[in-house]
């Protein structure tokens, strides 16, 4: 072995052991905040499974000495007085009877305005999509009034139909934007060929565009249904006893003031509400993330 070599071996471990110690470093410093991300759901599920007496008496982050669901068939249960109900049952499927036609409903009517301008650059094209854009950055307060006006003119202020009809609109600009970006990196030869072959416009969407449209698609139903369920402020303004959303009946059960305070009911109300996108999310997390990369390069 020569010198050269022999001088440069120490220099080679000393660079092994510094990307060592980084990549130790790294992995430790994720871990920590993964750790602190997480304390408030530990702190959620551990309150909801204890009874009111060990959360009095217990510590906050201690494990339950006595695992009890009690809390949990609480927050669930549908027991009414009058117009409001102790659990977050018949809000939950209100919620449920919300979002799926809505995100539906929104991610078909996107697709659409995204291939129509897109590919089909017709007269105005870019100022429509201007004017869509600015809708996304419109506040949900400047909206209220008009919105409430526009739904007792339709006559459905205060039904499901009507919250619906609420997401669809404002969610379009957001759909739309997400197709349009995707479909502008399809290449504009698979119209003209299919112009040739004599297809129509809903032919060439639905026969070209739409089955490529998987990844977008997937992108488009996270981001609407984590919006709609997460909603709060359209819930309690366009709603009535009844059709209020699940959010809407967690805020009334959280600040509710009548007796003692059961902070293992709101603990579980509380995650019974977000179960929805959580599951969301672990399911269709990597897709969420390769749609979003999808189309990033036209070509």
């Amino acid at each position: 072995m020569t010198d050269t070599a022999l001088s440069h071996a120490p220099a080679n471990t000393q660079s092994q052991v510094l990307k060592v110690s980084l990549r130790w470093l790294l992995y430790v410093l994720l871990i920590g905040f993964a750790v602190f991300y997480l304390a408030p759901l530990f702190v959620m599920i551990t309150t909801s499974l204890k009874s009111l007496e060990e959360i009095r008496t217990g510590d906050l982050i201690s494990l339950p000495r006595e695992v009890t669901f009690d809390a949990w068939r609480t927050a669930w249960s549908s027991a009414c007085t009058g117009i409001q109900c102790e659990g977050v049952r018949p809000y939950f499927w209100n919620s449920v009877l919300i979002a799926i036609p809505a995100v539906l409903i929104s991610t078909m009517v996107g697709a659409i305005n995204g291939y129509v301008i897109a590919q089909w650059q017709f007269k105005g094209a870019n100022i429509f999509f201007a004017l869509l854009l600015f809708g996304c950055f419109i506040p949900f307060q400047v909206v209220l009034l008009p919105m409430a006006r526009m739904l007792g003119l339709m006559g459905i202020a205060g039904t499901i139909p009507g919250l619906i009809f609420v997401h669809v609109v404002y969610g379009l600009g957001f759909t739309t934007l997400f197709f349009r970006n995707y479909y502008v990196s399809i290449p504009s030869e698979l119209v003209k060929a299919a112009k040739v072959d004599g297809a129509g416009f809903f032919r060439i969407f639905w026969s070209i565009f739409l089955p490529l449209s998987l990844p977008i698609i997937v992108v488009t139903i996270i981001w609407q249904f984590t919006q709609i369920w997460n909603d709060f402020l359209f819930g309690v303004s366009f709603s009535q006893a009844g059709t209020q959303p699940v959010t809407v009946a967690l805020n009334n059960i959280v600040n509710s003031t009548t007796g003692v305070k059961e902070y293992n009911v709101d603990m579980a109300a509380a995650i019974i509400a977000a179960l929805p996108t959580l599951f969301v999310y672990v399911v269709a997390g990597k897709y969420f993330i390769r749609g979003l990369t999808a189309g990033s390069v036209k070509g």
